[in-house]
């Protein structure tokens, strides 16, 4: 089995990352005390720095820093709360030469997190804040685009779709139009479909299938880590796991999204990501 990968190059605040020679790792930090994946291990500030360090020596191309959860049912922090948590982690990341990505919907608090040196603002509201996107012209930083129905809260409640795919594609790509319209070049834009944001399992296996048809012509970033629709295959399968014991899953999807032509995967444990995207990228590359 081989693909050809089109090597991306995608443009920072100050620098730039490419796929060229294997796909990118996001490591996840949720300096969160109710976070789904690893129940606020990591909220505590310095628990959450070492937390970032440790995935960057793990092999993780940037890191993406979190201070409200955003799992189902999650209730919304105020953005005091969210900047104490995340800018002293973004700070000592991004001072020690770790490429760092925000993941907040609040401009107040993506600001602040340029400010301390972070390279991307990770959305999951998909840029649909006028002011957020007029900050991610203005600074010039990577962004990602992502698709969620309805919000952390009603997410998950009775989601619906006349075709998965082809709905998110086109949400992503009108998203990708207004943010290119205002002045975000497409070389700064990665979409993530958004699996586990307001979709049923049966969506997010469609989601996983459909991933070429997904970014319309941007790069796709895809987060399946430890998510509740990995459990479901797992209970299904006479194995019943813990949120955090689903990382062998994950490298599972990891690799079946390397070999869809993903440019990056986004996970909590960096160690096991590395190892199946290399080991997939070396079995799906064509090298000319």
């Amino acid at each position: 089995m081989s693909v050809t990968i089109s090597p991306i190059t995608w443009n920072l605040r100050s620098r730039s990352l490419t796929n060229a020679d294997h796909t990118l790792v996001m490591g996840v930090v949720n300096a969160t005390p109710d976070s789904f994946s690893d129940g606020g291990r990591w909220a505590e500030p310095r628990a959450a720095i070492r937390r970032g360090f440790k995935l960057w020596d793990d092999g993780a191309d940037l890191v993406d820093v979190g201070g409200e959860s955003t799992r189902p049912g999650a209730q919304p922090v105020s953005p005091e709360e969210e900047l104490a948590r995340v800018v002293p982690v973004v700070e000592a990341l991004a001072s020690h030469g770790i490429v760092v990505s925000i993941d907040t919907s609040k401009v107040e608090v993506a600001a602040a997190a340029i400010a301390a040196g972070a390279e991307i603002v990770n959305d999951v509201t998909g840029l649909t804040d006028p002011e957020m996107v007029a900050l991610c012209e203005e600074t010039g930083v990577g962004v990602v685009i992502m698709h969620m129905q309805g919000d952390p809260r009603s997410m998950q409640t009775k989601p619906t779709y006349g075709n998965v795919v082809a709905d998110v594609a086109e949400f992503l790509g009108d998203r990708t139009a207004m943010a290119i319209e205002s002045g975000i070049e497409a070389s700064r834009i990665v979409v993530d479909p958004g699996v586990g944001f307001g979709k049923t399992f049966e969506h997010n296996l469609a989601l996983l299938g459909g991933i070429r048809g997904l970014g319309n012509g941007q790069p796709v970033l895809v987060g399946t880590s430890r998510k509740g629709f990995l459990g479901t295959i797992l209970e299904r399968s006479g194995r019943p796991s813990e949120t955090a014991d689903r990382d062998t899953a994950t490298a599972a999807t990891v690799a079946l999204a390397v070999a869809s032509g993903a440019a990056v995967v986004r996970v909590h444990n960096a160690a096991y990501a590395v190892d199946a995207a290399r080991t997939a990228d070396a079995i799906v590359r064509v090298h000319e």
